[in-house]
C-alpha cells in the first residue's frame, strides 16, 4: 500500500535504533537516490553513494544504484554508522524569540547562521539552540530538525517557525503548501529593476552545470512565483520587498539572478564581473537577504498572525551608505 504523504511539503523520518527510513516527498520525485539521500540525512553525496554501494541504502527494500529516480512514495531506508539525532545537542545560544507558546516558537534568526547539523557545521546552528530552548518539538521531519516547518539559507536574516508538536506542524506545514502563509522579504539588489513592480514566475530546478545551484531555465523543475516592488532606488542598487508565492529553494536569489539583478552580497549567483560604485563602495559581508514578515493562522485556534523582524544592522548600514553614494 502507497504510504499516506498528504499535508506533507518536506520528508517524513522515522527513527528506529541506527535506521532511518525516509518517504519520498512529491517534491522530491525524480531525484537521483545519491542526492535525495544526501539532502534529507545531510551527509555528503559521496559519502551517499558510498553506503548505496555498500548495500546500506535501499528503497521498499530493494537495492537501487546511485542513478535510480526515485518516486513519490517510496521508503527510502539509510542503515547509518551514527545516529544521526546524536548530532542534535543542546547549546545554550542566545536567540531573538518573536513568539513562542505551547504549540510553536518563531524566531529572527540572525545572519550566518546554519538551520540544523550538518558535515562541517556539526554544532552552532538554530536547532542546536532550540533544542535547549524548548526541549522536545515536534517528531515530524528527519532527526536533525525536528520541528523545521520552513528554512532560511545560512546567510539569510529574519522570520523563522518550528513547531512543538505535531499537530501543530502538520498544521503549519499545510499553510505553506496550500499556499496560504503569506512570505514577505527585503532585500537589496544589484542595479535598478526595469519595473516598479511585478511578478516573475518560471520553473526552478537544479542547475546542470552545479549541484550547488539552482536554475530558472531548468530542463525540468518546479513552478516558482515571486512578486515584488521597488521601495527604493539607488545609483547603482535597489531596495525591494518582496513576496514568494511558491517556496523553492535559492527561490528570491535564483529569480532575481535571472532578471540580471541579483541579491548583493551573493556569493553563489552574483555578478562576479561587475563592478558597480556601489559594489566599489559599500561593504556586503553576506547576501543582503531578510525575511521580515510571516502571517499565518495559530495552528490551534486559527487566528491569524503576523510575525515581523527589523532589518539587521549590516543591512541596515548598507542601505544607508548606498544612499550616501
Amino acid at each position: 500500500m502507497k504510504p499516506d504523504t498528504r499535508n506533507v511539503q518536506d520528508t517524513f523520518i522515522r527513527t528506529a535504533k541506527m535506521k532511518n527510513i525516509y518517504i519520498v516527498a512529491q517534491e522530491a520525485a525524480g531525484e537521483r537516490l545519491d542526492a535525495f539521500v544526501a539532502s534529507q540525512s545531510k551527509l555528503t553525496r559521496s559519502y551517499s553513494q558510498k553506503l548505496i554501494k555498500d548495500g546500506m541504502i535501499k528503497v521498499n527494500a530493494r537495492a537501487e544504484k546511485a542513478s535510480y529516480k526515485v518516486k513519490e512514495g517510496e521508503e527510502v531506508e539509510l542503515t547509518s554508522p551514527v545516529a544521526l539525532e546524536d548530532l542534535l545537542v543542546p547549546q545554550e545560544i542566545p536567540l531573538d524569540i518573536i513568539w513562542e507558546d505551547e504549540y510553536m516558537i518563531v524566531i529572527n534568526k540572525p545572519p550566518d547562521m546554519v538551520m540544523y547539523p550538518g558535515l562541517g557545521h556539526e554544532s552552532g546552528t538554530l536547532m542546536n539552540a532550540v533544542v535547549s530552548i524548548c526541549g522536545k518539538l515536534s517528531s515530524v521531519g528527519a532527526p536533525l530538525r525536528p520541528g523545521v516547518v520552513h528554512r532560511l539559507d545560512r546567510e539569510t536574516s529574519g522570520v523563522i517557525v518550528i513547531a512543538k508538536d505535531d499537530s501543530a506542524h502538520h498544521n503549519l506545514v499545510n499553510q505553506f503548501k496550500e499556499r496560504e502563509a503569506e512570505k514577505y522579504y527585503l532585500t537589496l539588489l544589484y542595479g535598478n529593476l526595469k519595473a516598479d513592480s511585478g511578478e516573475i514566475k518560471t520553473l526552478i530546478g537544479r542547475s546542470a552545470s552545479s549541484r550547488k545551484k539552482m536554475s530558472a531555465k531548468p530542463k525540468s523543475g518546479k513552478e516558482a512565483i515571486t512578486r515584488y516592488t521597488v521601495i527604493e532606488r539607488f545609483r547603482s542598487a535597489s531596495l525591494v520587498k518582496v513576496r514568494i508565492i511558491t517556496g523553492r529553494t535559492h527561490q528570491i536569489r535564483v529569480h532575481f539572478a535571472s532578471l540580471g539583478n541579483p541579491v548583493l552580497g551573493d556569493k553563489l549567483y552574483g555578478k562576479k564581473t561587475a563592478i558597480t560604485l556601489a559594489q566599489k563602495t559599500v561593504s556586503f559581508p553576506r547576501q543582503m537577504l531578510h525575511s521580515y514578515s510571516l502571517k499565518l493562522k495559530h495552528p490551534a485556534d486559527g487566528r491569524l498572525l503576523e510575525f515581523t523582524a527589523p532589518l539587521p544592522e549590516d543591512m541596515k548600514r548598507a542601505i544607508e551608505e548606498l544612499g550616501s553614494i
